[in-house]
């Protein structure tokens, strides 16, 4: 097929006038790069490799990020091990009464007022983005949910925090998300400084034959959630069918 891009797969290479790269905007664990990170002789782990709070019994933790993963590693760990929980902000709890599906609720009513092009209506359920469930609940009657504002840098046996206080640290646990992985786009020459693909209405303006789904906002109006990727994936395919039909002509 002339003028196509050439994909290599495990069932062979295909070769295409047009291609969607849709591998999710989740699929990369990311830990922000720190001060002083390379001295630190402690162990550091993302939470999408933590299992069980038992690896970590007896040892001062760290638990880096504000999000429902941090909140619940942090009720874990404080069991067993002397822990600091460190959050950008002030964590924001739900109300106990408030289940996950608020979360899902309120990213469905961002999108209908992004097509409607109003400002989303007021949170339900709260201005808190924490789900208060059975183990959080339990370390708040601990008295166990208290954060506070990141450190300055490491040093090799812990962290210096921003009045220059030391803390000694045996382990710190990064709950800070993920990021897309575009590595399979290095080839093209599309990927800029910040890891990702610029784009024009989802279409990459580098490689015009490629077009990305699914990755947030930066490729379409919250195109990583359910309420969005329809819409999101209904103009990239009519935009799809208009190119091979100009193409053609």
């Amino acid at each position: 097929m002339e003028g196509g891009l050439s994909v290599r797969t495990d069932r062979g290479t295909r070769r295409a006038r047009a291609v969607i790269s849709a591998t999710g905007g989740a699929s990369r664990p990311f830990i922000p790069s720190w001060p002083g990170g390379a001295l630190f002789q402690g162990r550091q782990i993302h939470s999408s490799a933590y299992r069980s709070p038992q690896g970590f019994a007896g040892q001062r933790v760290l638990v880096v990020g504000g999000g429902n993963s941090g909140a619940q590693i942090l009720a874990e760990l404080s069991r067993v091990a002397e822990t600091t929980w460190v959050t950008l902000e002030p964590p924001r709890f739900l109300p106990d009464e408030v289940d996950g599906r608020v979360l899902f609720a309120r990213a469905t009513e961002r999108v209908h007022a992004q097509m409607q092009g109003r400002e989303p209506a007021a949170p339900g359920g709260g201005l808190g983005d924490i789900v208060m469930v059975p183990p959080v609940r339990e370390a708040r009657d601990r008295d166990r949910l208290h954060a506070v504002r990141p450190f300055a840098r490491f040093v090799p046996e812990g962290v210096v925090w921003q009045d220059g206080t030391q803390s000694p640290v045996d382990a710190v646990i990064w709950c800070t998300g993920f990021r897309p992985d575009l590595g399979h786009l290095a080839p093209l020459g599309v990927l800029e400084a910040d890891g990702r693909v610029a784009v024009e209405n989802g279409r990459s303006t580098r490689e015009p034959r490629l077009w990305l789904l699914g990755y947030g906002d930066w490729t379409g109006a919250a195109s990583a959630t359910l309420a969005g990727i329809t819409r999101s994936a209904r103009g990239t395919v009519h935009a799809i069918q208009h190119f091979l039909t100009t193409e053609r002509s």
